[in-house]
């Protein structure tokens, strides 16, 4: 019985392993394909995403799986704000224009990374999410014109 279970993750991570990939390189295509047209689609967001995996090993291989994603980013876990509410994994999503189809293909990461979350479906409208706002020109520093172009905001 238990050679049976670790066979049956081991076949899972295999499964898993390939699907990331092909994921990987279809992500890859996009974001190179987006690069050589006049409006490339980057309108960056940020999403508040509501994990539903639990195990320190699984939160480990979605955020990895999603940095590893071109055009997306694991940038932290917040706990939950409140009592029995889910653990946060902020995300920024490069080209976010359809924010809720990015957080349907988080939430279909997440599930081919533990199948058995099919059972808990995520509702991606009720999840928060923001467009990243340019702030505008760098116009408090006392020496903006002075800075390298890296570092100003303008």
């Amino acid at each position: 019985m238990a050679q049976q279970s670790a066979l049956k993750r081991v076949g899972h991570a295999i499964g898993y392993g390939a699907w990331l990939i092909k994921e990987i390189y279809a992500a890859g295509i996009d974001a190179t394909v987006a690069a050589f047209k006049p409006d490339s689609g980057l309108r960056p967001c940020v999403i508040f995403y509501p994990m539903r995996v639990r195990t320190d090993w699984e939160r480990f291989w979605f955020s990895t799986s999603i940095t590893a994603t071109p055009g997306t980013l694991s940038l932290g876990f917040r706990h939950a704000a409140s009592e029995g509410g889910s653990d946060l994994l902020i995300v920024q999503a490069a080209f976010g224009d359809d924010p809720l189809g990015v957080i349907e293909d988080l939430a279909d990461m997440e599930e081919h990374l533990k199948p058995s979350l099919k059972d808990t479906p995520l509702d991606a409208s009720k999840v928060l999410w923001k467009p990243y706002k340019h702030l505008g020109p760098d116009l408090d520093h006392e020496h903006a014109e002075n800075l390298p172009a890296a570092e100003r905001m303008d």
